[in-house]
Protein backbone atom coordinates (compact mmCIF):
# COMPACT_ATOMS: atom_id res chain seq x y z
CA UNK A 1 0.00 0.00 0.00
CA UNK A 2 3.02 2.46 -0.32
CA UNK A 3 1.20 4.16 -3.00
CA UNK A 4 -1.37 4.99 -0.42
CA UNK A 5 0.87 7.00 1.57
CA UNK A 6 3.86 9.92 1.68
CA UNK A 7 5.87 9.35 4.86
CA UNK A 8 9.15 11.29 5.44
CA UNK A 9 11.25 11.46 8.93
CA UNK A 10 11.53 14.76 10.57
CA UNK A 11 15.08 15.92 10.99
CA UNK A 12 16.65 18.82 12.60
CA UNK A 13 15.75 21.11 8.97
CA UNK A 14 13.45 19.17 7.66
CA UNK A 15 9.21 18.10 8.61
CA UNK A 16 7.74 15.14 9.83
CA UNK A 17 5.43 13.92 6.69
CA UNK A 18 2.67 11.53 7.22
CA UNK A 19 -0.22 11.67 4.13
CA UNK A 20 -2.16 8.92 4.34
CA UNK A 21 -4.06 8.50 1.20
CA UNK A 22 -6.57 6.09 2.11
CA UNK A 23 -7.77 8.26 5.76
CA UNK A 24 -7.24 11.21 3.49
CA UNK A 25 -5.62 12.64 6.71
CA UNK A 26 -2.32 14.65 5.95
CA UNK A 27 0.45 15.51 9.00
CA UNK A 28 2.93 17.75 8.48
CA UNK A 29 5.08 18.89 11.46
CA UNK A 30 8.29 20.41 12.36
CA UNK A 31 10.69 22.94 11.32
CA UNK A 32 11.03 23.78 7.33
CA UNK A 33 14.81 25.10 6.67
CA UNK A 34 16.06 22.48 4.17
CA UNK A 35 18.80 23.89 2.36
CA UNK A 36 16.63 23.30 -1.10
CA UNK A 37 13.04 23.17 0.02
CA UNK A 38 11.85 22.65 -3.61
CA UNK A 39 14.34 19.08 -3.80
CA UNK A 40 12.64 18.17 -0.21
CA UNK A 41 9.30 19.21 -1.63
CA UNK A 42 8.93 17.42 -4.92
CA UNK A 43 8.46 13.83 -3.95
CA UNK A 44 5.71 14.81 -1.62
CA UNK A 45 4.27 17.26 -4.66
CA UNK A 46 4.38 14.18 -7.25
CA UNK A 47 2.78 11.99 -4.84
CA UNK A 48 0.10 14.34 -4.25
CA UNK A 49 -0.25 14.70 -8.00
CA UNK A 50 -1.24 11.22 -8.23
CA UNK A 51 -3.07 11.43 -5.05
CA UNK A 52 -5.89 14.44 -6.39
CA UNK A 53 -6.66 12.22 -9.53
CA UNK A 54 -8.92 9.93 -7.16
CA UNK A 55 -8.93 11.18 -3.90
CA UNK A 56 -10.67 10.38 -0.57
CA UNK A 57 -14.12 12.05 0.13
CA UNK A 58 -12.40 14.57 2.46
CA UNK A 59 -8.64 15.48 2.55
CA UNK A 60 -7.25 17.20 5.62
CA UNK A 61 -3.99 18.71 6.10
CA UNK A 62 -3.18 19.23 9.48
CA UNK A 63 -0.17 21.52 9.51
CA UNK A 64 1.97 22.25 12.78
CA UNK A 65 5.30 24.63 11.87
CA UNK A 66 7.62 25.52 14.53
CA UNK A 67 9.51 27.53 12.23
CA UNK A 68 9.98 27.75 8.29
CA UNK A 69 12.34 29.59 5.58
CA UNK A 70 11.30 31.56 2.91
CA UNK A 71 11.97 28.81 0.41
CA UNK A 72 9.80 26.63 2.51
CA UNK A 73 7.07 29.42 2.48
CA UNK A 74 6.46 29.21 -1.42
CA UNK A 75 6.36 25.34 -1.03
CA UNK A 76 3.75 25.66 1.62
CA UNK A 77 1.67 27.68 -0.84
CA UNK A 78 2.15 25.45 -3.51
CA UNK A 79 1.04 22.30 -1.19
CA UNK A 80 -2.20 24.06 -0.43
CA UNK A 81 -3.10 24.87 -4.17
CA UNK A 82 -2.95 21.42 -4.75
CA UNK A 83 -4.87 20.65 -1.86
CA UNK A 84 -7.53 23.24 -3.46
CA UNK A 85 -7.52 21.34 -6.98
CA UNK A 86 -9.73 18.12 -4.55
CA UNK A 87 -12.02 20.65 -4.47
CA UNK A 88 -11.83 22.68 -7.73
CA UNK A 89 -12.06 19.09 -9.36
CA UNK A 90 -15.40 18.53 -7.67
CA UNK A 91 -13.73 15.18 -6.42
CA UNK A 92 -13.75 15.26 -2.81
CA UNK A 93 -13.53 17.76 -0.08
CA UNK A 94 -10.22 19.52 1.09
CA UNK A 95 -9.57 21.74 4.32
CA UNK A 96 -6.25 22.82 5.90
CA UNK A 97 -5.62 23.00 9.81
CA UNK A 98 -2.91 25.19 10.68
CA UNK A 99 -1.76 24.72 14.00
CA UNK A 100 0.08 26.95 16.05
CA UNK A 101 1.37 27.74 19.50
CA UNK A 102 -0.88 30.19 21.41
CA UNK A 103 2.26 31.83 22.55
CA UNK A 104 3.78 32.33 18.80
CA UNK A 105 2.61 35.11 17.00
CA UNK A 106 4.64 34.71 13.67
CA UNK A 107 2.92 31.37 13.57
CA UNK A 108 -0.28 32.56 13.52
CA UNK A 109 0.29 35.77 11.73
CA UNK A 110 1.58 33.27 9.07
CA UNK A 111 -1.66 31.14 9.40
CA UNK A 112 -3.79 34.35 8.82
CA UNK A 113 -1.56 35.02 5.57
CA UNK A 114 -2.03 32.09 4.61
CA UNK A 115 -5.97 31.73 5.00
CA UNK A 116 -6.74 34.91 3.15
CA UNK A 117 -5.29 33.41 -0.03
CA UNK A 118 -6.23 30.15 -0.33
CA UNK A 119 -10.00 29.33 -0.85
CA UNK A 120 -10.61 26.00 0.53
CA UNK A 121 -12.05 25.59 4.91
CA UNK A 122 -8.37 27.22 6.56
CA UNK A 123 -9.07 26.97 10.17
CA UNK A 124 -6.44 28.58 12.55
CA UNK A 125 -6.27 26.22 15.68
CA UNK A 126 -3.85 27.07 18.56
CA UNK A 127 -2.71 24.94 21.37
CA UNK A 128 -0.67 25.75 24.64
CA UNK A 129 2.62 23.46 24.91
Amino acid sequence: MAENSFTAEQSAKTPSVNFDGTSGVFDLKGKSIPENSVLFYKPLFDWLDNYIQNPAPKTTLNIQLDYFNTSSSKCIVDLFKKLEQITKNGKGEAQINWLYDDQDDDMLEAGEDYKSIIKIPFNLVSFTK
